[in-house]
C-alpha cells in the first residue's frame, strides 16, 4: 500500500542556482514571528493601505503640479490649467476604479475584466501598498490580505483546464509532511511540480511549460514580488505559507485549499 501511494506521487524537479527565494528576509533577527508565522488578516486591512498609498500618489502628483506649474506658465499661459485638469481627471478615474474594485471584491458581481482588476491595475496598486505597509511596519498582514483580495477575483473567474495545463510552483523550504502532502495531491491530479529557488527561475519554468494557469506558494513577500512579474501574462493563484519555525523553514500550507485548487482547476 505505502509503495502504491508513493508512485502516485508527482515528479519533484530542482533547479538550483546561487540566490535563493527569501532575501526578503534576511533581515530578520532571528526571533519567533508574531502568531507562528501566520499573518492573516481580512480584505479590509488592505483596502485601508491601499487608500492611504492612491491618496498619496494623487498627493504626489498635485505637489509636482504646484512646483512645475510657474514654470510652465512662462512657456504657455494654459498650460499649467491643462495640467491641472489631467491630474484631476487621473485622479477621479483612480478612485472610480477602486470603487469598482470594492464593489467586485465585495458584491455578487465582478464588475472589473481580469485585465482591468487582478491582472492588470491590481498588481501595480499592490506594491505600492506593499511599499506603504512596510514603512508603517505591517507590510506582512497587508500584504497577506492583498493576496486575498487577488486570489479571491482570480477564483470567481472560474478557469479551467486540463491536467497537463496546471503548473505547480513551491519553494525549497517547505517543511518535509507539506511536501509529502503537496505531491500527494499534485500527483493524483497529475500536475507537475517545480522547486526553484529565485524568481528568475520560476518565469523560466513558466515560459518552457506555458501552462493555462499556476498554482504558486510562497510567502507574503515573496508573493507579492511574484505576482506582480507574472500574474499580467499568465493566470496565477497565490497560496500563502505559515512559518512556524520562522523564514524559509519548515513552512505549512493550508492543504486543503492547495487541493481544492487544483481540483476545481482539472474540473475532478
Amino acid at each position: 500500500m505505502g509503495a502504491g501511494v508513493r508512485a502516485n506521487k508527482a515528479e519533484l524537479i530542482h533547479i538550483e542556482v546561487d540566490r535563493r527565494l527569501g532575501h526578503e528576509w534576511d533581515e530578520w533577527n532571528g526571533k519567533p514571528l508574531p502568531n507562528q508565522g501566520d499573518f492573516s488578516a481580512p480584505p479590509s486591512r488592505f483596502f485601508a493601505f491601499a487608500a492611504v498609498a492612491l491618496a498619496s500618489a494623487c498627493a504626489a502628483l498635485y505637489a509636482l503640479w504646484f512646483i512645475l506649474a510657474p514654470r510652465l506658465d512662462t512657456v504657455w499661459s494654459a498650460l499649467p490649467t491643462a495640467l491641472l485638469l489631467s491630474i484631476t481627471a487621473l485622479s477621479l478615474l483612480a478612485w472610480a476604479w477602486f470603487a469598482l474594485l470594492l464593489a467586485s471584491v465585495y458584491g455578487p458581481v465582478l464588475l472589473l475584466p481580469e485585465r482591468l482588476a487582478e491582472r492588470g491595475p491590481f498588481l501595480r496598486l499592490m506594491s505600492w501598498t506593499s511599499q506603504v505597509a512596510r514603512r508603517l511596519g505591517a507590510r506582512d498582514w497587508v500584504e497577506h490580505a492583498a493576496i486575498d483580495v487577488y486570489n479571491g477575483l482570480a477564483e470567481r473567474r472560474g478557469r479551467k483546464g486540463g491536467k497537463g495545463e496546471l503548473l505547480v510552483l513551491i519553494p525549497r523550504c517547505l517543511s518535509k509532511v507539506t511536501l509529502d502532502q503537496v505531491l500527494d495531491v499534485a500527483g493524483r491530479y497529475e500536475v507537475p511540480v517545480f522547486v526553484a529557488t529565485r524568481g528568475q527561475l520560476a518565469r523560466r519554468a513558466i515560459r518552457e511549460r506555458r501552462p493555462r494557469a499556476v498554482v504558486a506558494v510562497a510567502c507574503e513577500r515573496d508573493m507579492v514580488t511574484g505576482l506582480h512579474d507574472v500574474a499580467a501574462k499568465n493566470p496565477v493563484l497565490g497560496l500563502t505559507m505559515s512559518l512556524p519555525a520562522g523564514p524559509c523553514k519548515d513552512a505549512v500550507i493550508d492543504i486543503a485549499k492547495f487541493e481544492s485548487w487544483v481540483k476545481s482547476f482539472v474540473g475532478q
